[in-house]
């Protein structure tokens, strides 16, 4: 089903062949970038680094180039979990990364400091995003059974749609996070 908004109310719509179809789309067009990244990162997880430097060393090495002495570079568990946390200064690198003297292993950790690097220089977007991350625990959570919850009134209550409106700004509260990401990962 999809939702049309009129400023009065809203009501839902049949789900036509052609939204269905670019729907698919989207999925399929999400499932090929991630299966590019992992393909891509094992692809030169077999490639050393000339400097034969771990992805530690490189984290460590870009921090201190760009005078960053506050952030510390440690080892997380999982695959491809690497991350930055504003909150505590952490470049957080999977084992693969951290260990890994691999043009995969410095291409990761040199990504996550970037974002070191973004919050030292107070990056507009980086800040805005990090604003926005308590509202979008809230709305990822609560949006879908909020919906869920607005499309059961509308059908037991009588037509009101207020409770399907809150779900569905909920949902754009996630949206305008992922939009707001792009800028930050570029």
């Amino acid at each position: 089903m999809l939702f049309e908004i009129n400023f009065t109310k809203i009501k839902i719509i049949r789900m036509t062949p052609g939204i269905m179809m670019i729907s698919v789309i989207f999925m399929l067009l999400g499932m090929l970038v991630q299966f590019r990244l992992k393909s891509k990162f094992s692809q030169y997880s077999k490639v050393p680094t000339s400097s034969g430097m771990s992805g530690k060393e490189v984290a460590e090495k870009m921090l201190k180039d760009n005078g960053i002495y506050d952030v510390q570079v440690l080892s997380a568990s999982g695959f491809l979990s690497d991350h930055y946390n504003p909150v505590n200064k952490t470049v957080n690198l999977s084992p693969d990364v951290y260990q890994g003297q691999t043009v995969s292993a410095a291409a990761v950790a040199a990504h996550e400091c970037g974002h070191a690097v973004q919050h030292a220089t107070a990056y507009n977007m980086l800040m805005l995003r990090s604003k926005l991350v308590p509202a979008v625990q809230i709305s990822s959570t609560l949006s879908q059974w909020v919906i869920l919850a607005g499309i059961g009134m509308m059908g037991f209550g009588g037509g009101n749609t207020t409770v399907l409106l809150v779900g569905i700004i909920l949902f754009a509260v996630s949206t305008l996070f992922s939009v707001i990401t792009l800028p930050v990962e570029f």
